[in-house]
């Protein structure tokens, strides 16, 4: 019965990808290259901002609850055999591009961008600071990982979860952030 499911999930995320693909190239024109056959969760969602481009390789997957926002003038590539776990959310407002082979475990978070809260008006101003991402070719980033503008992370990495990204990973790299062991309770 789980391979059954595994298909009849397969079928209706393919044709759920046929759909959103032919919709956003009828939108967004030649600024959005998709695959003609990927793998759309129906909870997903591609959002491209007039002015943005969004570029898909093939053989890609997106679980349930995942995210792709461009917004107005930016650039997101994605290469080919690239697979978005459940909950993984990918905001552009300049450019990131993730290179042939890249895997996301759950919930990763990619953002080339921060708030400017140092501006008048704070944070409700609405102003970021921006530098591009790139991931290189077969790396995978575990669960729960925040990956910060301005970060380069080289081939063949391993990111462990739970790790915050800022800077740059050479290639070839395991990266763990280490934790605290044995919290004590204050009133222990």
């Amino acid at each position: 019965m789980k391979t059954l499911n595994k298909y009849v999930r397969g079928l209706f995320g393919s044709v759920n990808g046929a759909i959103k693909t032919i919709w956003l190239k009828i939108v967004h024109g030649n600024n959005v290259q998709l695959p003609r056959v990927s793998v759309l969760s129906l909870l997903s969602e591609i959002t491209v901002d007039r002015g943005g481009k969004l570029s898909i390789g093939n053989r890609f997957r997106m679980r349930g609850g995942s995210k792709i926002r461009v917004r107005k003038g930016a650039k997101c590539s994605i290469g080919n055999n690239i697979s978005l776990n459940h909950g993984c959310m990918i905001v552009c407002r300049e450019s990131i591009s993730i290179c042939d082979g890249a895997q996301f475990g759950p919930n990763v978070l990619i953002y080339d961008h921060d708030h400017d809260f140092r501006v008048d008006g704070g944070i409700s101003a609405g102003k970021y600071k921006e530098s591009p991402i790139i991931i290189g070719k077969n790396v995978w980033i575990g669960a729960n990982s925040v990956v910060l503008r301005g970060t380069v992370i080289g081939d063949n990495c391993v990111i462990g979860a739970g790790c915050i990204i800022k800077g740059s990973v050479p290639a070839n790299s395991i990266l763990v952030q280490k934790r605290f062991d044995n919290i004590n309770p204050l009133n222990s």
